[in-house]
């Protein structure tokens, strides 16, 4: 994982509708970027469903969210209809940024050891630089505890 402190790697990826998005974009906003497993997996909607609730909170707090999996273009825009998710969904095929970021790492399921992405957060100031890392979040709490950090009530 990057540590606080440390400027944002920027990036560029493909949005939903294969947008080129880059994270650099988002200056002078605070940026909320959060690395998940998988688009309609019962953690990974719980997770987005509650940033989409508590979306009006993240705009109020000058900050912008960006979720990223390695789950393609047209699986975002599939999950963002679904689910009616107002905020950004980054497609990282190559998890290049997803490993760049520190997210990319050994898991254990079901007793068998693979790769995957490991639900983590960032949170970036406005000057690209991570002001925050929350390493092995929750899909239920993420939300509001980066609320609660920016001091909203979720």
């Amino acid at each position: 994982m990057l540590e606080v402190g440390t400027k944002a790697p920027d990036f560029t990826l493909n949005d939903k509708n294969g947008t080129p998005v880059r994270l650099s974009d988002f200056l002078g906003k605070k940026v909320v970027l959060y690395f998940y497993p998988k688009d309609n997996t019962p953690g990974c909607t719980r997770q987005a469903c509650a940033f989409a609730q508590h979306y009006g909170d993240f705009e109020a707090s000058n900050a912008a969210v960006i979720g990223v999996s390695k789950d393609s273009a047209a699986s975002h825009l599939k999950f963002a209809d679904k689910y009616e998710l107002p905020f950004v969904l980054l497609s990282d095929p190559e998890h290049a940024v997803i490993e760049a970021y520190g997210a990319w790492q050994e898991k254990k399921l079901y007793g068998k050891v693979g790769m995957g992405v490991v639900r983590s957060t960032y949170l970036i100031d406005e000057q690209g630089v991570i002001e925050k890392v929350m390493p092995k979040v929750k899909p239920d709490s993420n939300a509001a505890e980066i609320l609660a950090y920016l001091g909203k009530q979720a």
